[in-house]
């Protein structure tokens, strides 16, 4: 199966997630997912990343339910109607 890019919005919704590396612990346990943080906006309190995913598309649902078990909010990022 090919591989595929999706796009994300990645909230850390307290301070406790904020301190803790769940995207390293994802790229851990799913290696064959290739994360790309194209913007971030991270304080003490909560923070919100907009994420690329590139991989299988099994394994970008996986790391994907990896996260949410961790606890962060997962959103896609849709394209608008601009962008085309």
């Amino acid at each position: 199966m090919s591989q595929v890019s999706r796009r994300f919005w990645f909230t850390f919704p307290n301070a406790t997630l904020v301190g803790t590396p769940v995207l390293w612990r994802m790229s851990r346990a799913y290696p064959d997912v290739i994360f790309d943080i194209r913007q971030s906006t991270v304080r003490d309190e909560s923070g919100v990343m907009a994420i690329q995913l590139t991989g299988k598309p099994e394994e970008i649902d996986a790391a994907l339910e990896f996260v949410r078990d961790a606890g962060l909010i997962v959103e896609p990022i849709e394209k608008s109607v601009v962008e085309g």
